[in-house]
């Protein structure tokens, strides 16, 4: 990789990347709420763990040091270029309040090689944005971190 041979004390902390992921929320009684009077021989209520699943995909972007942005994708929309444009400028404001004055300039952005994310829509707002775009190679999971270290909960299940 030609920018960490270039400078490698600072890859890190230049390096911003991000993944999604589908997240789903259940809203589980607790124990108290699931109580309720009954008699005795009566049979026991069922306890469902998963009352009204909800799905939410989430894309999510971080650096080496904080997560900079986790979004909720409204229910019935979908990721497109333009959407998925208006985080990354986003993602710019949060890294200009992060880093207090000190510029985004050499941002290293790398994503995987989802269409909304390889559309020029996007390489051009990338481009825009002062984001130089590392190439993600297809199938390759040893570069999806939020897989394997971020998140694994969220990914085990």
């Amino acid at each position: 990789m030609e920018f960490f041979r270039r400078d490698p004390n600072n890859f890190l902390s230049r390096l911003v990347t991000m993944d999604e992921t589908w997240l789903y929320h259940y809203n589980s009684e607790t124990t108290r709420q699931s109580k309720e009077w009954r008699y005795s021989g009566s049979p026991r209520p069922k306890n469902s763990e998963c009352k009204n699943p909800l799905e939410k995909f989430s894309p999510r972007f971080w650096n080496q040091d904080v997560i900079l942005l986790i979004d909720y994708l409204p229910k019935g929309q979908n990721i497109n270029a333009e959407y998925y444009s208006s985080l990354l400028v986003q993602v710019k404001d949060i890294l200009k309040e992060k880093l207090r004055g000190k510029g985004t300039e050499g941002v290293l952005f790398l994503q995987d090689n989802a269409p909304a994310h390889r559309s020029l829509a996007t390489q051009n707002k990338l481009a825009y944005l002062g984001f130089q775009y590392l190439d993600h190679p297809p199938y390759s999971p040893d570069l999806a971190p939020s897989d394997y270290h971020l998140f694994p909960g969220l990914k085990s299940n």
